[in-house]
């Protein structure tokens, strides 16, 4: 694992990488949450660029060590779908067995909702690659409970800032985010690749659903 960088230098690098594989797009978008957004932020193609995903995922193991502590769970799961590769990786370099949650019940088989093992009372590390409501990492968590194992914890790489740091928090899970995305829009602008009328459309956005 590379040596740690700053929390400062860690979220410029992230906005670099999120800009050069064109991670951000401007238009009208229909989110997993049903919500309409101005912009969209596509974390999925980040593992089809094999620099940057090892980049973020190094950032993300560094971070999970600094701010959650890794004596804190003893297990990773991803959320479905892009959650996953990112979890299996950090899993791989964190030491730490890995599973992930299926988006249904499989009608066959064992007919389980989650892949891999959980004992009773083990704390689970949810790990997804951002988060707008949190709707769908509540959903894990209560699958996860379901099967006796415990989470108090989540980590993303980005932070929307649309309500679902406050909406986990009602379940009793701190949300752990590399970034937010006030953070990368104004890095961005900073650097030229965003212009003021991009940038205002994203803190609208964020001023928007906060007012919800």
């Amino acid at each position: 694992m590379p040596s740690k960088k700053t929390g400062e230098s860690m979220k410029i690098e992230i906005s670099r990488i999120l800009n050069s594989i064109g991670a951000f797009q401007f238009g009208a978008f229909r989110l997993t949450s049903g919500k309409m957004s101005p912009y969209y932020i596509d974390l999925r193609v980040i593992p089809s660029f094999p620099d940057a995903f090892r980049k973020i995922c190094n950032f993300y193991a560094d971070f999970i060590i600094d701010n959650v502590e890794t004596k804190n769970f003893e297990r990773i799961a991803g959320i479905p779908v892009a959650g996953i590769p990112f979890a299996s990786l950090i899993a791989y370099q964190l030491e730490k067995p890995f599973l992930y949650i299926r988006k249904g019940v499989r009608r066959h088989g064992r007919e389980r909702r989650i892949e891999g093992v959980i004992a009773p009372g083990e704390r689970i590390l949810l790990v997804d690659d951002l988060i707008t409501t949190g709707l769908s990492l509540q959903n894990a968590a209560k699958t996860i409970v379901a099967e006796g194992g415990l989470v108090t914890d989540a980590a993303v790489l980005l932070d929307r800032q649309e309500g679902g740091k406050k909406k986990l928090s009602e379940s009793l899970i701190k949300l752990h985010a590399l970034v937010n995305v006030a953070e990368v829009a104004n890095t961005l602008h900073e650097l030229g690749t965003i212009d003021e009328e991009q940038l205002k459309t994203i803190l609208k956005q964020i001023k928007t659903e906060r007012k919800r």
